[in-house]
């Protein structure tokens, strides 16, 4: 009998690649996008923004998932997500392409 099922494998799967905008001027350098970020891409910066405080910044962009819980976590509202054709993108429809 199985009790674990195989986890889903984010490799396998391919989703449109989006731009991660952050706002230095509005980060205060609280973490939670750090912490919450699924697969690590994001890192805290070793620079001093213009607030005092060590704003975040992309570690890896190729590995985002743009399941946009950075953007939503964010206090500040200092993330924003967009595909590199330069519109927003539709996070909801990037996750669902995700999952099929």
């Amino acid at each position: 009998m199985k009790l674990w099922r195989k986890p889903f494998d984010h490799n396998e799967k391919t989703v449109a690649p989006v731009k991660i905008n952050i706002d230095r001027e509005r980060c205060k350098g609280c973490r939670y996008c750090v912490e919450f970020c699924p697969r690590k891409v994001l890192s805290m910066s070793s620079e001093i923004g213009p607030k005092g405080y060590n704003p975040a910044m992309v570690s890896d962009e190729s590995k985002c998932l743009a399941c946009g819980f950075c953007e939503a976590i964010c206090p500040e509202f200092a993330i924003k997500l967009s595909s590199n054709s330069g519109t927003a993108a539709d996070t909801e429809d990037a996750v669902q392409a995700a999952k099929q």
